[in-house]
């Protein structure tokens, strides 16, 4: 307790000035409100916050991408990172349907239907069991193990601009079904299939951004670039927690390769190579 006092009370001290009213966490961390915010701001008030992005940004990515840009500095301070299976919010926000409860329309045939797709599957631990296909659950892969170049800087997330209606919430949700769907197949080709964020919070980062007029395309490729300099340089875990999903009823399919589900507050992506 002495030591974390310690490091906030380190953090107070700005070029030799001290804060208005003594609290220099409320600049850096204005309000966190789950176990990885608080975290966050212990390691920025220690000084260890080099390789972080801004408060506002870090909390914006999923629970299991989050723990992966603490997990090192919270390391070199002696900060320890529980992995809590979800972070407690003061306040939440309410969270959109999953994808498979509202079926987006599309062009691909290859698409599963949503949730249909999954009639005949059956959910088998790591595996998703469709008779004719079997999906793994997506790990996160050692840099080996990944094609050439997919960590270089030129590769990009990519993301379109929403250059839409925001108000017609079949044309936003088209728009951000689309890019959830390329933004896991870059996680996957970068090996971190295992810390993807779910479609909610995919969903309520954009609404965020949207409000304080930020373009989340262009906020998401900032992400993807601390994502892929964190996998050159550190050793990520291959999973980075144990739960695992309890049904089908909000998974969907991505193309014909890939399965995501989520209970909002964990997301879990599955792939075939038949």
């Amino acid at each position: 307790m002495q030591r974390a006092v310690l490091r906030l009370f380190q953090g107070l001290v700005l070029g030799g000035l001290m804060l208005p009213g003594g609290i220099v966490a409320a600049a850096v961390c204005p309000q966190p409100q789950s176990d990885y915010e608080r975290v966050y701001c212990e390691i920025i008030a220690g000084g260890g916050g080099g390789s972080l992005p801004s408060f506002e940004d870090f909390r914006r990515n999923s629970l299991q991408v989050q723990a992966l840009l603490l997990k090192r500095p919270a390391a070199r301070l002696g900060i320890d990172l529980a992995v809590p299976e979800r972070a407690t919010p003061v306040a939440a926000e309410p969270a959109p349907q999953p994808r498979s409860v509202e079926p987006v329309a599309t062009a691909d045939p290859q698409r599963l239907p949503e949730p249909q797709g999954m009639q005949g599957c059956s959910l088998q631990g790591e595996v998703i069991d469709c008779g004719h296909r079997r999906y793994r659950l997506a790990t996160n892969q050692p840099n080996g193990e990944l094609a050439s170049g997919v960590l270089a800087e030129r590769n990009r997330l990519g993301l379109v601009a929403f250059s839409g209606d925001s108000s017609n919430e079949a044309e936003l949700r088209q728009y951000l079904s689309d890019a959830y769907d390329r933004y896991i197949l870059k996680m996957l080709e970068i090996g971190l299939g295992g810390a993807t964020m779910s479609f909610s919070e995919f969903y309520h980062n954009f609404q965020r951004h949207q409000a304080r007029g930020v373009d989340y395309s262009e906020r998401m490729e900032q992400t993807f670039q601390l994502l892929k300099e964190d996998k050159r340089t550190k050793v990520v875990p291959s999973r980075l927690t144990d739960r695992l999903p309890q049904s089908l009823t909000y998974c969907s399919g991505i193309g014909a390769r890939v399965v995501v589900c989520d209970d909002v507050g964990t997301n879990w992506v599955f792939v075939t190579n038949s």
